[in-house]
């Protein structure tokens, strides 16, 4: 069997699973979040924590539960890792410099997983599950919470109120994201990946000298990085590790959890907006964006010019021989499509044109599918851009999903897919601007300036993964990209949660025979052009001086 085949044909298997998972998880995933009960284990929560989950919120008040949870998080975080070295279970690694705790809490918190750090050489047991993997499941349950919070906008008429953040999170961890890991982490640990809390340990001669490693609970961190879309690795190699990773099923099987809960989010909205077809939609424009970015990442990663590429089957550096260059395109185009950030190969090894496709990946905004929440709000923006302009172009006012989208709710749209573009351009800007920064370039010229436009696009919509080659672990970059994450986290919100509230105040407007039938075809066609069009005109002057350069001088 060809490499090319292997390649098609587990992107095939990947496709099966997900069409057989998306309705029954989809349609759970409704029922969570719209049932009026507690369960005890999340009442004795609640009472923990001193919230009434029965109290429904209006956008401002759901925003300060979200704002408020999440600075607890990372001040939390923050002073973990500053106590590690008197704290049991650090298997003697000191505790974590200012900078780098600053920027691991932010990154965690943010649902981001940028690490700056080499996970096996400096966190032990403690910050590992007791901070790092506990954010993986709160943080990604946040995400959920605000996606449901502005599919409620839409179903809820003349009510501002959105629910309750703290049963929303509460139900996304306890029914949703641990059920999920336990079963997962079963699946991992029955595959080879290890789950211990051994202590550093010799693994065998390695080029005449001792190899060391230390044991983790690495399946089960492994099942949860996935499933919420994270991406932190135990170890520095993520899931090119065979301790993380540790076969060609365990790799597809990973692939499959990071991309779940995302697309079966695409259905819990169609139920609870009232029309399936409405998710099927927004699924298909997903789908069609995930499967062009995979042909087109094939494409470049095996059609080389040059008898070695050739004779190799294709750009083989940077990839594990375990799972080669399909399945290592189809895991890169994934986690940047999603904002997962896993890694099982090194995306600074990719061709030119290969690296840019991971870049544009996330400069999409990643929303096909895109994160545990953030990805389902982010293409539901990008919906209302597009009845904008419909509405433009037939000289109507837009509507969708029943609700007017007048002035007020275009702004808020506007100003969420302003941030991350004037984040990661900025930064960026500044970086090469400034002498210190570009010395932590490995590389020279165009590759060396995708190296920092990465790091940036990767940190402002947490991502998370890096191109590698970057030394990332300064003063600037842990505090700039620190900043960019929480920015790139909680600034969207904000207008998320304000559209929600000013949709959610709406009387539903009846259908005419001017309607855009945004269940159609036609509109997902739309919306895909509206999504290119828009990150196209944002970033491809950068994206010309990095990637593009590169590639059309390879």
């Amino acid at each position: 069997m060809g490499p090319v085949l292997a390649g098609v044909l587990q992107l095939l298997a990947l496709t099966v699973a997900l069409g057989l998972a998306y309705v029954p998880l989809g349609d759970y995933m409704a029922k969570v979040y719209s049932s009026d009960k507690h369960w005890r284990v999340e009442k004795w929560i609640y009472k923990g924590i001193g919230a009434d989950p029965n109290t429904e919120m209006r956008w401002p008040a759901y925003l300060r539960g979200v704002l408020a949870f999440s600075a607890v998080g990372v001040l939390f975080l923050y002073l973990l890792q500053r106590l590690q070295g008197v704290l049991p279970g650090s298997l003697g690694f000191s505790s974590i410099d200012p900078d780098q705790a600053f920027n691991t809490a932010a990154s965690f918190v943010s649902n981001t997983n940028w690490q700056s750090y080499y996970g096996e050489q400096a966190m032990g047991h403690v910050v590992q599950t007791g901070g790092l993997a506990v954010q993986n499941f709160v943080s990604a349950a946040v995400g959920i919470a605000v996606a449901v919070a502005l599919v409620r906008g839409f179903a809820r008429s003349r009510t501002g109120e959105l629910g309750n953040f703290w049963a929303d999170m509460v139900r996304g961890v306890v029914r949703i994201l641990v059920p999920m890991s336990v079963v997962a982490a079963i699946v991992l640990v029955a595959c080879g990946a290890i789950q211990n809390f051994a202590g550093i340990h010799e693994v065998g001669q390695f080029m005449g000298g001792s190899q060391q490693w230390n044991g983790g609970a690495v399946a089960s961190q492994e099942a949860i990085k996935e499933i919420g879309t994270n991406g932190g690795g135990y170890f520095n190699a993520n899931s090119a590790h065979p301790f993380e990773n540790p076969t060609p099923f365990t790799n597809l099987f990973e692939i499959f959890l990071l991309l779940v809960i995302p697309f079966a989010l695409t259905r819990t909205f169609g139920r609870m907006v009232g029309s399936l077809k409405q998710g099927y939609a927004i699924l298909a424009t997903m789908a069609t964006i995930w499967v062009g970015f995979i042909a087109l990442m094939m494409w470049t990663e095996f059609a080389h010019h040059g008898p070695a590429f050739q004779i190799a089957g294709g750009a083989l550096e940077g990839k594990e021989q375990r799972f080669g260059v399909g399945a290592s395109s189809i895991f890169a185009v994934s986690t940047t499509l999603t904002s997962t950030g896993a890694v099982d190969s090194f995306h600074s090894s990719f061709t030119g044109l290969g690296g840019g496709i991971t870049i544009l990946g996330m400069q999409l905004g990643e929303i096909a599918p895109g994160g545990t929440g953030s990805g389902l709000y982010g293409m539901l923006i990008m919906a209302i851009i597009a009845v904008f302009i419909a509405g433009l172009m037939v000289g109507r006012t837009p509507e969708y999903l029943g609700k007017k989208i007048g002035t007020r709710e275009i702004k808020f749209a506007a100003c969420y897919i302003l941030i991350t573009p004037a984040l990661v351009l900025v930064f960026t800007a500044v970086a090469m601007a400034l002498p210190t920064p570009g010395n932590s370039m490995t590389n020279s010229g165009a590759h060396g300036f995708s190296e920092i436009l990465y790091a940036y696009t990767s940190a402002s919509n947490n991502n998370g993964s890096a191109f590698a080659g970057l030394n990332a672990d300064t003063q600037w970059f842990n505090t700039t990209l620190g900043i960019a994450m929480l920015l790139g986290r909680f600034l969207p919100m904000v207008f998320v949660l304000a559209l929600a509230g000013s949709l959610a105040e709406q009387k539903p407007v009846p259908e005419t025979a001017g309607t855009l039938r945004t269940e159609k075809p036609l509109f997902t066609g739309l919306l895909v052009g509206a999504i290119l069009i828009i990150t196209g005109l944002t970033y491809f002057p950068a994206l010309a001086l990095g990637p593009l350069a590169e590639g059309l001088a390879s």
